[in-house]
């Protein structure tokens, strides 16, 4: 591969070699044969070979059979409103706001509702931690409420009961617990953000107070929470400001991924890498895995986890040793500095140089840096960390600490030790869990599922009869969160409302429902244990119609709290020395699709490409190329991984960028009783997982199997054969030659056989995506799916190149394979001016539309797919089979009303969200004024929390897109093939630090 087919005729820098996969690099036969294919194998064949005689007796069969059944969709009868409910107009969509959350991330969303059905989840703009956007989960949020295999009635010992016949037996439970203060009584829950549910924890600990309360989720906060405790004594929650860092230093942490407050994160983030006049943020990065902040990174640092805490401990004794840094109040100066060397005096990191220059950029950025530490790192590198930012003055610009409410504050390994106590001691009779599945991901050190076994009672209160439910006396029915009244406190102590946008589907109860149950021996309904937690002394119906219409207070959020060090917190930076060895260390990763295993049976999630492997429907064993040559492994090999007695067997994937001699898995897969899209899907890893060592491991066992184990991954899918299509620069480069435009790749004068098109008396829509913010989340994926109907196709039809996404996300690594830098780049159509596909069409199925779209028209496709091979961009999908006609039918519930369902043999496409489109001018035509720049947003657009990707009308001079696509940053992809596409990109500027080039 030639260095200009990346940037030809480009002198901003040495035109650097960008490549998908590890295939491409090497130039292997494989990726040569898909290249030159231009599809995969399988991706444009029919499954089986057919004959040209077979052919023709299907083709003649099927004419034969037309005149039998003219009517390609089946008959439905549907039945009018008896009665139409209030305020509701037919095809005129409600939005409703509401609060989504997952652990301790807690944000607000609008749900869109078509005659009482959610079929759509945006930000709250409102929300501080939301901002408008969000991310995959909460889009996915919608199709998990419509899951098939959600239970519809109480079960006992597996047989389907009703309520009532529960209420007998939960009665007598109630009146015995009263009048024994609760003893033997054992509640789990997750990690409480309701303030109506902590007030119920608060009074049924006081009515029984022998009871025991448990909070477990196997992903949580515990290190960082106890990190504040360490340091100050009191059990703290930082909350970083990025929109306020100059330069960010980003220790084993994730904050633009699976971390908490992601999204506010990423749009402060974003903020700051603003090009202009030189002021742009700088990001170094210090993991074991390549982490979606890792790829953002101008410096990233492969380390083993076991020696992240051996970096801060350097990272500190250079700036308090040898940069000579103040220490902070309340820290004594030699004592620290003592803790930070080995007996010999040497520091705790080999990584001198780097640690140097990045001590030098910190202390040159005092007051606008930040120093952040991942939660799989131990409690004394979070509290050295406060150190370090407090010596820095960041603390009251770009850290403040907020108090944890109390039903948080109890750290969850001591909840786990009391847990393990009292099951170890038959000390539990009756055993409530809210939610959760802990018989599938508690520690493999806590025998949970030979326990449950032996206690007379066990309820468990789940939306889908998981692994739990299978062991437990009784299941009941979870109500969603979509369809339940509930309230939630985000991390700044914002309290939002969470209100439901349907009646449960299938009489599901609320957490706080049950516990109401608990405490009083009968249900109380949820809306009104909301109503008297938000009750307020003056004109509450004013306050409770508005906090229904905005989703949230927005003068709720706590006061920041100044902490000061405490006495004992030096004693917790000592630590042995790590010996250097080759040991193999295991680290356990949140999954971007199934997050802890929760979503699971969600399709959307299963099939979203993992935004650095690009794997969809499994979970691997991640290794570098280094370590995978010295073991002798490539990828799809399996592998036996033994751990303190346990084993399991997964496949490996070799990875680019991954710190040698580490093991990196997704939790959340390999479940028994996820449903009918998540059963059997990659491999459990929770027996590897123990309350000690929830992150990460030493002490593994590696063995290579005979077997091999094929993976579905899009990387090389779609490929663009190295033609020029990602452009990057480091801010120092740009500078010395700010352009990008299309007169930096080397080609004849464009001329054109077509006539140019007229949208003077009209509107002309166009799109720009900034490389430079964008962080490949993937959220504008599954928002795009969920908008526009997307089906999804299975592992099977993924690995035959036949994934049906509109938009995908390319990732292209750049530099050496094991340390490469990262660029992400969303693609969809580019709605080309002269596009290559609307000149091949044998029935004008896509046709230019008056205000420059290329349309689709699903009708008049007849399936020659001509279209698809004539796009440079690979961007339009073909519908093989009937892929919604497997769907299960609760999923339809979900479709968008105003987004044709495709059938099979139709090609289809990105098309700008039209239906947005012409849905605003409708709008502004009724309210009788003209559309102003922002009332269109594609839903890629809005789910976006980089602010990345802006749309508009170009003949708006004024317009946002209009302004970006003036700035020298701006390119087209295959400009030079004179197609004219109305999506702009703006190139990704680095900004290194030039100690370290």
């Amino acid at each position: 591969m030639s260095k200009n087919q990346n940037h030809q005729g480009s002198d901003l820098q040495t035109d650097p070699v960008h490549w998908r996969s590890l295939n491409q690099l090497e130039g292997n036969a494989q990726f040569t044969k898909f290249e030159h294919r231009e599809f995969q194998e399988g991706a444009s064949e029919l499954l089986d070979p057919v004959s040209r005689r077979s052919f023709l007796k299907v083709m003649g069969a099927g004419v034969g059979l037309a005149g039998m059944q003219a009517c390609r969709r089946p008959v439905e009868k549907i039945l009018p409103y008896s009665k139409t409910p209030e305020d509701l107009i037919p095809g005129v969509p409600q939005h409703y706001a509401t609060t989504f959350s997952v652990g301790t991330d807690v944000f607000g969303v609008i749900v869109e509702s078509h005659e009482g059905r959610p079929t759509k989840v945006e930000g709250n703009p409102d929300h501080p931690f939301s901002f408008g956007a969000s991310d995959a989960f909460a889009q996915a949020s919608v199709l998990d409420l419509y899951d098939p295999d959600r239970q519809t009635t109480p079960k006992h010992k597996g047989l389907a009961q009703t309520w009532e016949q529960f209420a007998v037996v939960a009665k007598k439970l109630s009146a015995n617990y009263h009048a024994n203060e609760g003893a033997g009584l054992a509640i789990i829950s997750e990690t409480i953000t309701s303030p109506t549910l902590a007030a119920l924890r608060a009074d049924l600990m006081k009515a029984m107070p022998k009871a025991l309360w448990v909070s477990y989720d196997p992903i949580n906060e515990d290190n960082s929470l106890g990190g504040a405790q360490l340091a100050f004594g009191q059990s703290l929650r930082p909350l970083y400001d990025y929109s306020k860092a100059d330069v960010v230093v980003s220790i084993g942490a994730d904050f633009m991924g699976t971390d908490p407050g992601h999204l506010r994160a990423v749009r402060e983030f974003a903020q700051k890498r603003n090009v202009k006049n030189k002021q742009m943020n700088r990001l170094y990065a210090i993991e074991s895995t390549f982490s979606l902040t890792g790829s953002n990174a101008d410096h990233r640092l492969r380390l083993q986890s076991k020696q992240l805490f051996s970096f801060v401990q350097a990272l500190a004794h250079e700036l308090f040793v040898v940069q000579n840094l103040e220490t902070p109040a309340g820290i004594n100066s030699s004592e620290l500095q003592q803790s930070l060397v080995h007996a010999d005096g040497r520091p705790f990191s080999k990584n001198k140089p780097w640690i140097a220059a990045l001590a030098k950029d910190l202390m040159k950025h005092r007051g606008s840096s930040l120093v952040v530490v991942g939660e799989a790192q131990p409690l004394a590198a979070h509290a050295l960390a406060h150190v370090i930012n407090d010596a820095l003055k960041n603390v009251g610009t770009t850290v403040q600490y907020f108090a944890v409410p109390e039903a948080q504050a109890t750290l969850q390994s001591e909840q786990l030790k009391m847990l393990a106590t009292a099951l170890d001691k038959k000390a539990i009779e009756t055993l409530i869990i809210l939610g959760g599945n802990p018989a599938y991901n508690l520690p493999a050190d806590i025998r949970f599922k030979e326990s449950v076994e032996k206690i007379a009672h066990t309820i468990h209160l789940s939306g889908a009869y998981d692994e739990t439910s299978a062991l437990s006396e009784w299941h009941l029915p979870r109500a969603h969160a979509l369809e339940a009244w509930g309230d939630a406190v985000a991390r700044d102590g914002t309290r939002s409302i969470v209100q439901p946008l349907i009646e449960p589907l299938y009489d599901g109860k609320s957490d706080i429902e049950l516990i109401s149950w608990l405490l009083r021996g009968e249900f109380s309904n949820g809306y009104k244990l909301v109503r008297n937690t938000w009750q307020i002394p003056l004109d509450f119906e004013k306050y409770w119609r508005n906090l229904l219409y905005a989703g949230l207070d927005t003068k709720s959020a706590g006061s920041p709290v100044k902490p000061t060090f405490s006495a004992k917190a030096i004693e917790t930076f000592r630590r042995p020395l790590i010996k250097e060895s080759n040991d193999l260390e295991i680290n356990f990763l949140p999954s971007a699709q199934t997050y802890d295993g929760r979503y699971a049976n969600v399709p959307w999630l299963q099939e979203l490409p993992e935004p650095m492997t690009k794997l969809t429907w499994d979970n691997v064993f991640l290794v570098s190329p280094r370590t995978a040559k010295e073991l002798h492994l490539a990828s799809e090999d399996v592998v036996r991984v033994s751990l303190r007695g346990h084993a399991i067997e997964a496949p490996v994937w070799v990875q680019p960028g991954q710190a040698d001699h580490t093991l990196s898995i997704a939790l959340g897969y390999g479940r028994t009783h996820a449903g009918y899209t998540g059963n059997r899907v990659g491999v459990d890893v929770y027996p590897l997982r123990f309350s000690n060592a929830l992150w990460f491991d030493s002490g593994v066992t590696l063995t290579k199997t005979i077997k091999t184990y094929p993976l579905s991954a899009t990387q090389d899918h779609h490929s663009m054969e190295g033609r020029p299509i990602v452009r990057e620069a480091t801010l120092e480069e740009f500078f010395k030659e700010p352009t990008f435009a299309e007169e930096m790749v080397e080609h004849p004068p464009l001329l054109s056989l077509y006539k140019e098109h007229d949208y003077s008396k009209g509107h002309q829509w166009g799109m720009t995506i900034d490389l430079n913010t964008c962080v490949g989340c993937n959220g504008c994926m599954v928002a795009c799916q969920a908008e526009n109907n997307i089906p999804t196709v299975g592992k099977e039809q993924v690995a035959n190149g036949r994934e049906m996404h509109w938009l995908r996300m390319d990732r292209y690594f750049t530099g050496d394979v094991d340390d490469p830098q990262t660029v992400h780049q969303p693609v969809a159509c580019q709605q080309c001016e002269n596009a290559p596909c609307e000149q091949v069409c044998p029935v004008a199925a896509t046709a230019h539309s008056p205000e420059g779209l290329n349309d689709m028209a699903y009708n008049r496709c007849v399936g020659t797919r001509y279209c698809s091979n004539n796009c440079p961009f690979k961007v339009r999908r073909f519908n093989f089979l009937a892929w919604h006609n497997d769907e299960p039918e609760t999923h339809a519930m979900q479709h968008n009303p105003n987004v044709t369902v495709r059938m099979r043999g139709v090609m289809e496409k990105c098309t700008y969200c039209v239906q947005r489109i012409n849905s605003a001018k409708i709008t502004a035509k009724v309210q009788g004024k003209p559309l102003v720049d922002g009332d269109i947003k594609t839903a890629c657009q809005q789910a976006c929390p980089a602010n990345a990707i802006v749309f508009g009308d170009i003949n708006d001079h004024q317009s946002r897109v209009t302004e970006l696509k003036k700035s020298p940053r701006r390119y087209e992809m295959l400009a030079e093939l004179n197609i004219k596409p109305r999506t702009s990109f703006l190139a990704k500027i680095r900004n290194p630090n030039p100690e370290l080039l």
